[in-house]
């Protein structure tokens, strides 16, 4: 009897020693909530575009630092989830695809979840952060919470947007039995995005009554295929003017292995097998991206407004990425996959609670890489950094958003590595069975002072010699081995 008493006793008293051993260990540690939207790229108030209405994204920036320049390691989901949250470089035969795991493919790094979980924090992931679930799942502290697949409602009339006759063929030929897009006049919580939003505000309403440090993982699934959005999104876009890109065409001695297929949209019904899509398409794909977009910032609002309003945001650091870019035709691209300029920059938007690392509003050109976000968010939560990470902390540049920072970003995908510096972006494209190990069979450089666009490659132009050697030493001096 005593016995059970005191076994009882000890239960009790446990979680109260463990969070009181918490507190002394590791002090009033700031939260992190990071926010990751799929897909996402710079194209949004804050970043000087006014065609996608963004206002909660905007807001955000509006309270902490832009970054103009930022870039993913690798243009496709998975790797460069896997990538981000491992602070280790992609290379030829890690973090590759769209599966990439850490667990697979770099099984002894500590990841970043699991880094701050030893530090005290409670992990949670909500949504789409890593690809699989799974992948290194111990290091949440609770199960990764997905929302669940209900079945959908009847598609909404899209203005502009005439149906083909033969649509029941054409779906049930394609591969995902739907069309890249859709519009449903239903609630914003009937659709995924808006489950992850509830559940993330019935989080912060959860920590907000305990002292223990969190790390909020939020991610949310829009704007990636299908466009699928609530009916009032769309409408957002009724006299928007939907323009296709100034530069829907290849590059001028653009190399054929920078131009895909774009098979992630051709998997959809009425998207042809090769070829252009038609101009109708084309343009109703743009809008339903414009109207996937806004939903989910109206979602990242949500979250946003419980953070403020729960009084958690006095001592938060908050962090939204998009995981990589992605074409809305430029260049004839569909999607990411590829190293040119809209599949490799991201938005990056840091807040901290410090006022020594955050003045609201500020922009920074310095270069920034994925792999420079754990080493940051160690640094701002006062704890060490793993010995493995590759990227550097971008502290600094919250300090003083005028430092030069980093002088090159390199990325890569499949068979073609990139660099970006201040001026250029080059890259060296091998075959696809060597990926960036054998002999270099095509180049592209682009002059981003003169050509923004990236519309001419001037690789193959003798004045460009030297400095195509200079990129090229600095490429594979950094890039992952």
């Amino acid at each position: 009897m005593r016995k059970s008493k005191a076994l009882l006793l000890m239960k009790t008293l446990y979680p109260i020693l463990l969070f009181a051993l918490t507190i002394s260990v590791y002090g009033e540690r700031p939260n992190i909530l990071m926010i990751a939207v799929d897909d996402l790229r710079p194209q949004l108030g804050s970043y000087g575009q006014s065609q996608i209405q963004s206002p909660n994204v905007d807001k955000l920036a509006a309270s902490g630092t832009r970054f103009d320049r930022a870039y993913c390691m690798v243009p496709t989901c998975g790797a460069s989830r896997a990538s981000l949250m491992s602070g280790v470089r992609p290379s030829p035969n890690r973090f590759v695809g769209y599966t990439a795991r850490i667990d697979e493919d770099a099984p002894d790094v500590v990841p970043l979840h699991s880094h701050l979980k030893r530090n005290g924090y409670e992990t949670i992931s909500l949504g789409k952060i890593l690809h699989y679930p799974a992948d290194f799942e111990q290091g949440w502290a609770r199960a990764p919470w997905r929302p669940k697949r209900n079945a959908k409602p009847p598609h909404q009339a899209i203005p502009g947007w005439t149906p083909p006759s033969n649509l029941d063929e054409l779906l049930s030929q394609s591969k995902n039995h739907r069309l890249p897009f859709a519009s449903y006049d239903v609630p914003d919580d009937t659709l995924g995005d808006g489950q992850v939003a509830t559940e993330a505000i019935k989080q912060l309403k959860r920590l907000s009554n305990q002292d223990a440090p969190f790390f909020l993982a939020v991610g949310f699934f829009k704007p990636h295929l299908p466009f699928n959005a609530p009916k009032k999104y769309w409408d957002l876009y009724d006299d928007t003017p939907i323009d296709l890109p100034d530069n829907y065409s290849v590059p001028i001695d653009a190399p054929e292995e920078a131009i895909h297929n774009f098979g992630e949209l051709r998997s959809y019904a009425g998207v042809p097998k090769k070829g252009p899509v038609s101009d109708q398409m084309a343009k109703t794909l743009i809008r339903g991206y414009y109207a996937s977009v806004s939903y989910t910032d109206a979602q990242i609002g949500r979250v946003l407004d419980e953070l403020d309003r729960s009084g958690l945001n006095e001592n938060t650091i908050v962090v939204l990425w998009g995981d990589h870019g992605w074409n809305l035709g430029e260049h004839t691209l569909w999607a990411k996959h590829c190293t040119f300029e809209n599949s490799m920059r991201v938005p990056l938007i840091f807040r901290t609670p410090q006022t020594e690392t955050n003045s609201q509003g500020q922009t920074t050109k310095a270069l920034a890489e994925f792999v420079d976000i754990y080493p940051t968010l160690c640094e701002l939560a006062g704890i060490d950094s793993p010995d493995h990470l590759e990227g550097k902390s971008l502290a600094p540049v919250l300090k003083n958003p005028k430092s030069k920072g980093k002088s090159y970003a390199i990325g890569r995908f499949n068979n073609g590595d990139t660099i970006r510096s201040n001026r250029w972006r080059y890259t060296e494209y091998t075959t696809r069975e060597n990926r960036g190990e054998g002999p270099i069979i095509s180049r592209m450089l682009y002059d981003h002072d003169k050509d923004p666009d990236e519309n001419r490659n001037l690789s193959n132009l003798p004045e460009y010699k030297q400095t195509i050697k200079n990129l090229s030493r600095q490429l594979n001096r950094r890039k992952g081995k």
